[in-house]
């Protein structure tokens, strides 16, 4: 039944996975499985895109047949949820301690908690790109650590850094993700013991410095309290995650947009996205924070939403300046 999650395996839901369901090894534990038919149009690229961090991260994978892997640890333990569309329904299969968390929050981890419809557009660019991209939903996760790690390791470097750590870090030391992904190589990341128990060494040759490791261990041993951040609204939430040292604006942002489906959670303090904005709305690529907030103030409530249509719209000014080169403290 559409809207309902199975206790035990249904092949039918996911005829195109079956070969990798066999491939999995003599006894592997079965799926849980659950059917979901949006309510509207759902675009599952561009839904699950922001959980991607870099083509080759060990807990997200999207495979050539359109289908979506994800390993995460939850609340219930780790998990791995398989999503795939099947006509007008979603169709997914969990395995793991964490499978029936992730399958009660599917419909949440695909926008059915979002509300495209709040959003007035007040420009032509951004009613043209909503027109054009009608599957846009923003998603929830309910998870805060697992955003707010790599949010942490993506300050003041590029992102091909960040990602080369968080895959580092991931590998080395998460645990690999249940069910049938070998192939696949992937990985839940470690528990807040875990990343406690890195040692500096592992850090430096993930050439991340010590501001951002020590956030991360700051971070991760109050992760009861700022995983309860998840359900605050957007103003209490973003006051919990800056009461860590090292986290401010820039990475509650860009946490509480994945974790809690915030629509109006801007992203201040970034490099490129001022311009970027500032470019789309007023044709002023020099803008900065406080002009951008200008722009945004006619959606405010639905700014985060603003902005992921103007980088969809395609209207990104040209690179000026040579791009930053990464930087390299292993050899240090």
């Amino acid at each position: 039944m559409a809207g309902r999650f199975a206790p035990r395996t249904t092949r039918a839901a996911l005829p195109h996975q079956a070969a990798a369901d066999r491939a999995a090894a003599p006894g592997a534990e079965a799926p849980r499985t659950r059917e979901w038919t949006p309510p509207a149009p759902l675009d599952l690229r561009l839904v699950l895109g922001p959980l991607r961090r870099g083509p080759a991260d060990p807990t997200f994978r999207m495979v050539g047949d359109g289908t979506f892997w994800r390993a995460t640890r939850t609340p219930a333990g780790p998990g791995t949820l398989r999503i795939a569309r099947h006509g007008d329904r979603i169709a997914a299969a969990a395995w793991g301690p964490g499978a029936d968390w992730l399958l009660e929050g599917l419909p949440a981890l695909l926008g059915a908690e979002d509300d495209p419809e709040a959003f007035v557009p007040r420009h032509r660019l951004l009613a043209l790109t909503r027109h054009r991209r009608p599957g846009l939903r923003l998603l929830r996760t309910g998870l805060v650590l697992e955003s707010l790690i790599p949010s942490i390791l993506e300050q003041k470097v590029t992102t091909d850094e960040a990602y080369r750590a968080w895959r580092h870090l991931v590998r080395r030391f998460g645990t690999p993700a249940p069910g049938p992904t070998a192939d696949l190589g992937l990985h839940v990341m470690p528990d807040p013991r875990g990343w406690a128990m890195i040692p500096s060494w592992e850090w430096h040759k993930a050439n991340v410095d010590a501001k951002r490791s020590s956030t991360i261990l700051r971070a991760v041993r109050v992760a009861r309290r700022l995983e309860e951040a998840a359900t605050m609204p957007l103003p209490e939430a973003e006051t919990r995650l800056q009461l860590i040292p090292g986290i401010g604006p820039w990475t509650s942002a860009e946490t509480l947009q994945r974790s809690n489906g915030a629509a109006d959670a801007v992203t201040v303090g970034d490099l490129h996205l001022p311009g970027i904005v500032g470019h789309a709305l007023a044709d002023n690529r020099d803008a900065d924070d406080e002009e951008m907030l200008n722009l945004l103030t006619p959606y405010e409530g639905q700014r985060h939403r603003a902005t992921r249509l103007i980088l969809l719209s395609g209207r990104i000014p040209a690179r000026r300046a040579p791009r930053m080169q990464p930087g390299n403290i292993a050899n240090l």
